[in-house]
């Protein structure tokens, strides 16, 4: 690995999480529900438009329900940590 621009004991030899692996479609097994933005409802297994219109998966349908209101919450959130980190707010 000379001359690569990294050392060898700094590349990952296992399979390490990804963001994008909690956000795939399968979910947390069968039970996977979503929130779908274009009918306004739960849909989960078969039955769920494509994934530019959902958001989930989630545990349950009633946290599908609440989907649009946890997404509120955590942009909040980030939204806050933003201004922190950039001295907008004291």
């Amino acid at each position: 690995m000379e001359g690569l621009g990294f050392l060898p004991e700094s590349v990952a030899l296992g399979r390490f999480w990804v963001h994008s692996d909690g956000m795939n479609d399968s979910g947390p097994g069968d039970g996977a529900y979503f929130w779908c933005l274009r009918h306004n409802r739960v849909e989960t297994g078969d039955d769920k438009c494509p994934a530019q219109y959902r958001l989930g998966p989630c545990p349950s349908a009633e946290d599908a329900t609440h989907a649009l209101e946890t997404v509120a919450k955590r942009n909040a959130a980030w939204d806050a940590e933003d201004a922190r980190w950039t001295g907008e707010q004291s």
